[in-house]
């Protein structure tokens, strides 16, 4: 399953949102990483910066005031207590914060001090320290904070700096510093600002990758309508430089061909006048000869070559003409040839039937389909016509029941002058250029011919005009 789009505006697309949508995602991994790096630094140096001043409070104080003190400043996000061991060996600094905010700490304490720092992972606080009389849990709160303010403090999730101070006397002070969730959170702005940026710079995309390829489209549409009207009106010239020289170059080869294809329509018209005088010199001579047998046989053969000529002449006109495109009545038409194959003793039966007219060329139709006709009648001795109208396409098949052809056959049968061996009789042989001919007229309505075997006997050839 192929999963790139198949379009060149899909492609450009793709490719576009692509690479944004990695460089967005990166660029908002690099922020992220910055951010919390940032906060964290700043929360840190705020609660590095309210130890020390702590510390210089509780250093002259005897034991019961340092308590009653402890009691008013502890309070989450930075708790206090008198009464912890110290840290062990493996807790302290092992982190690149913890010695970032114990350098941080040391600096705010001043005179050399010693500070001990961990960092402390989880959502509650150490049990040690919650079961301390000067630890205020999540249950309790200062005078200044309302009851319940501060109860979910200690399920918060994140991390701790704790940090250990030996005072003048020798009294350990520990402290633990809560640092919010919002260092790891998600910035909700900035996550707008890049949803905004990102439809805006879809939208530009989308605007900037039609424009690119409208030219091509252009392009691709006239070469289309080349193939069935060689006078067309010629292309724009404007827009971008590639765009007009590519424009310019197609309108080039379209007066080209023009002027190639008149030069050899003139070229055959004088080839079929030049033909006709010697064909109706052969004819008139051959109505004086006095021999019944030979008279007949030269009749033929002179039959058989105008009929060549002919043939020859309009399969190498590629199904061109003069005729004008007007609805055609294709019952009225079909029954036309129906009528004419009877006339002849040929069998032919009409099905289906079509729900408006044709817009296409009547003469031209008449030719493709009584080609098909004749050939059907020719190798299968009767007909079946079979009409299916769609809203976009008219399907006519014709189907004989004759031997078939071979499968590799089937599609050598609309080369020019090309006949299965067995067809190379007087009889049954031809010029080898209905089926060329009948092609080029469906090619010449945008429409395809092909032939198949059906699964029983016989032949059946698929004639599908869209409709406009």
């Amino acid at each position: 399953m192929r999963l790139a789009p198949r379009s060149l505006f899909g492609r450009l697309v793709l490719v576009l949102l692509g690479g944004l949508v990695v460089a967005q995602l990166v660029s908002f991994a690099i922020h992220m990483h910055e951010r919390g790096e940032a906060l964290s630094q700043a929360s840190g140096m705020q609660a590095a910066q309210r130890i020390a001043d702590i510390v210089k409070l509780l250093e002259p104080l005897d034991p019961a005031a340092r308590r009653r003190i402890v009691q008013v400043f502890s309070a989450p996000p930075l708790t206090i207590s008198l009464d912890q061991p110290p840290l062990g060996a493996r807790d302290l600094e092992t982190q690149a914060r913890a010695s970032l905010f114990g350098a941080m700490l040391r600096r705010f304490l001043g005179d050399g001090r010693a500070a001990a720092v961990a960092v402390r992972e989880g959502r509650t606080f150490p049990p040690a320290m919650r079961a301390k009389p000067g630890f205020m849990g999540p249950g309790a709160h200062p005078p200044w904070m309302a009851p319940g303010a501060a109860m979910h403090f200690g399920s918060e999730p994140g991390f701790s700096f704790v940090a250990q101070v030996r005072l003048a006397d020798g009294a350990l002070v520990t402290f633990d510093s809560r640092q919010s969730a919002e260092t790891s959170g998600w910035p909700y702005r900035l996550l707008l600002s890049l949803a905004v940026l990102l439809v805006a710079v879809i939208a530009v995309s989308l605007v900037a990758v039609r424009w690119a390829t409208r030219p091509l489209k252009a392009l691709a549409d006239a070469a289309d309508e080349l193939g069935g009207n060689l006078d067309r009106p010629p292309m724009q010239e404007e827009g971008p430089v590639e765009v007009v020289r590519a424009a310019r170059a197609f309108n080039t080869m379209q007066s080209r061909l023009a002027h190639t294809i008149r030069e050899r329509s003139a070229t055959l018209a004088a080839m079929s006048h030049d033909l006709k005088t010697p064909v109706t010199r052969l004819r008139l001579r051959a109505e004086l000869l006095e021999d019944g047998e030979l008279k007949k046989k030269i009749s033929q053969d002179v039959e058989e070559m105008e009929s060549m000529v002919l043939a020859t002449l309009e399969f190498m006109r590629g199904g061109e003409t003069a005729e004008r495109v007007q609805p055609v009545d294709v019952i009225a038409l079909l029954e036309s040839l129906q009528g004419d194959a009877a006339v002849l003793g040929g069998q032919v039966a009409l099905e289906g039937g079509a729900a408006r007219p044709f817009v296409g060329r009547p003469q031209a139709l008449k030719r493709c389909l009584g080609n098909l006709i004749e050939n059907a009648l020719k190798y299968g001795k009767s007909a079946t016509l079979l009409v299916e109208d769609a809203p976009d396409r008219l399907v006519i098949r014709v189907r004989d029941r004759g031997p078939g052809i071979p499968e590799g056959e089937l599609e050598r049968v609309f080369e020019p002058f090309y006949r299965i061996e067995s067809s190379r009789g007087r009889d049954t042989g031809g010029t080898g250029l209905g089926l060329s001919i009948a092609r080029n007229v469906a090619q010449l309505h945008g429409g395809t011919l092909i032939v198949r075997n059906m699964k029983d006997r016989g032949l059946e050839a698929v004639l599908t005009l869209p409709r406009q």
